[in-house]
């Protein structure tokens, strides 16, 4: 049962430092997020905040199950937006819309349903790769995230 709570524990760190680096990229690097990126972030935010009231609670019985389910349902939102990003971002040039207004007069002026239909569809910038790790895009390491993440959450919540 320690082991558990251990592993939400790192679960929810893990989620920590990935929000942590994407503020980094955005302050000390100047790399803007697009409304996708931001999304992502908000669908960490979540795993993170599931992890770290697993690992607080630490729930014997039935309620292990419920959060490998929330951890699941987190893990595959954020996979889901991910992989959406990745394939904006892998169709050539000039075929994906132009950008919009910035998610912040979208969100102030339009409602919510449409903001995330807008997004979803995905602009310009959402195409942008203006940063790669291993030749990896950013979107692609926070899928990589997300599976591992997801994964080690629904199996260290549903066993015994």
């Amino acid at each position: 049962m320690a082991q558990r709570r251990v592993l939400n524990l790192a679960g929810g760190v893990i989620c920590l430092a990935l929000l942590g680096y994407a503020l980094y990229a955005q302050y000390a690097l100047g790399l803007e997020p697009c409304p996708l990126c931001i999304f992502q972030r908000i669908s960490i935010l979540a795993l993170a905040v599931i992890f770290l009231a697993a690992a607080l609670q630490n729930p014997r019985g039935g309620g292990r199950y419920v959060y490998a389910a929330l951890v699941a349902l987190a893990a595959l939102a954020t996979i889901a937006l991910a992989t959406r990003h990745l394939y904006i971002q892998s169709q050539p040039p000039g075929t994906v819309a132009s950008c919009g207004a910035p998610l912040g007069v979208m969100l102030k002026y339009s409602p919510l349903t449409e903001v995330i239909r807008k997004v979803l569809t995905g602009g310009g910038e959402c195409s942008e790769i203006n940063w790669r790790f291993a030749g990896l895009a950013m979107p692609a390491w926070v899928l990589i995230a997300a599976l591992f993440l997801g994964s080690a959450g629904v199996i260290s919540n549903s066993r015994q």
